[in-house]
């Protein structure tokens, strides 16, 4: 489909791109505020012990810190009986390679969660290639407890809690980004939570397309092209599992 377009001369290019960098700089700022508003937040502190299966063994949430004060989460998608992880997850955990070392260097680790089996988890990591830190949840409360798996029974009755809200989240996983500060005792806080489209800001191939004439070209959200990376080559469009936020719905 061929992008809207406007013809104009070199002079009312330059105006409207300064009449647009106004507004540019001005959401700029606000976003400044918003994250200066979400340092503020009130922590919570994890009073539960949770325990992790890792590649070097079970770990617990305190331990995944790794010598760090600050702790980021991704809640990827990937249940327990799922045959491959969540394209819409898969397409955020793509663009972790680069960052990581960044990072790691300002006092941050990153580790991405699932409730599937360590064994699941491994294979499709191995799979695409990744290297970010991945570990299981399984047997452990804490995917249910920070709202991102659900029971047999919040799916029956269509109340389950997530974004901050009750509702019918249609699927037993879903995903979102949780953050969590260690103390020089070894005491741990829930600093903040973001799910559904607040996982959007991670997407550095958004930020591209945002400055193309095309811009996202979505009709229905991410997956209208998005695939695992090592199936865009094949003529059928990567399925999603339904419900998935990251996915559009």
């Amino acid at each position: 489909m061929e992008p809207q377009r406007r013809i104009g001369t070199k002079q009312e290019w330059l105006d409207a791109s300064r009449a647009l960098l106004v507004e540019e700089k001005a959401h700029m700022r606000a976003g400044d505020e918003i994250a200066r508003k979400r340092r503020e937040l009130p922590w919570v502190k994890v009073d539960k012990t949770y325990a992790f299966d890792t590649p070097q063994g079970r770990k617990t949430l305190a331990e995944l810190f790794d010598g760090r004060s600050q702790l980021i989460v991704y809640h990827f998608m990937l249940g327990a009986d799922w045959q491959e992880g969540c394209v819409g997850c898969s397409f955020v955990s793509d663009h972790m390679a680069g960052v990581l070392p960044h990072l790691e260097h300002h006092d941050v680790t990153y580790v991405t969660v699932s409730h599937a089996p360590l064994a699941r988890i491994e294979a499709f990591k191995k799979r695409m290639e990744w290297t970010f830190p991945w570990v299981s949840s399984d047997g452990s409360d804490f995917n249910f407890d920070y709202h991102v798996s659900f029971t047999p029974e919040e799916l029956a009755s269509r109340k389950a809690f997530y974004n901050f809200t009750e509702q019918d989240v249609g699927i037993d996983e879903q995903h979102g980004h949780s953050v969590f500060y260690k103390d020089g005792n070894g005491d741990v806080y829930h600093t903040y939570s973001c799910f559904g489209r607040g996982d959007e800001r991670f997407l550095s191939t958004y930020a591209h397309l945002d400055i193309t004439p095309k811009g996202r070209n979505e009709q229905n959200g991410l997956t209208d092209w998005v695939r695992h990376h090592d199936r865009y080559e094949e003529e059928k469009p990567a399925e999603k599992h339904g419900g998935c936020a990251a996915c559009g719905s």
